[in-house]
């Protein structure tokens, strides 16, 4: 199950999400006016929705069972903005019989966005 087509995420919408081999995914989204704060710049809410979206289906992909987020940790590192495409690489660092761990990096066209990191319980 790709958990980027389902549930809460597609309020928000949804994220283009892809394997690029065992340890390695990616995914894109386009900004829209619902992702701004009141300052007109990506929410933080947002971005880390989306890497916990973009990581946890890795997770998901990699154990073949469902998982659920056990720690993530977040480092906001420059802003994105209205209309531009936010691009996530995400790699399994390692995983055991019962945990992955995870890291991800967004970025615009121009700057990493955040950094972040977790860890998944597989159930």
């Amino acid at each position: 199950m790709d958990e980027t087509d389902t549930g809460f995420i597609t309020h928000i919408g949804g994220l283009d999400f892809k394997k690029i081999d065992k340890n390695n995914y990616s995914f894109s989204a386009i900004i829209k006016e619902i992702h701004l704060n009141a300052g007109k710049i990506t929410h933080g809410g947002y971005l880390s929705t989306i890497a916990d979206t973009g990581m946890g289906t890795a997770a998901h992909m990699v154990s073949n069972k469902r998982c659920v987020t056990v720690s993530l940790e977040v480092k906001f590192i420059s802003a994105s903005f209205l209309g531009q495409t936010l691009s996530g690489k995400v790699k399994i660092q390692k995983k055991t019989n019962s945990l992955v761990f995870i890291t991800c990096e967004i970025f615009n066209s121009e700057d990493i966005v955040i950094t972040a990191s977790g860890v998944w319980k597989i159930l």
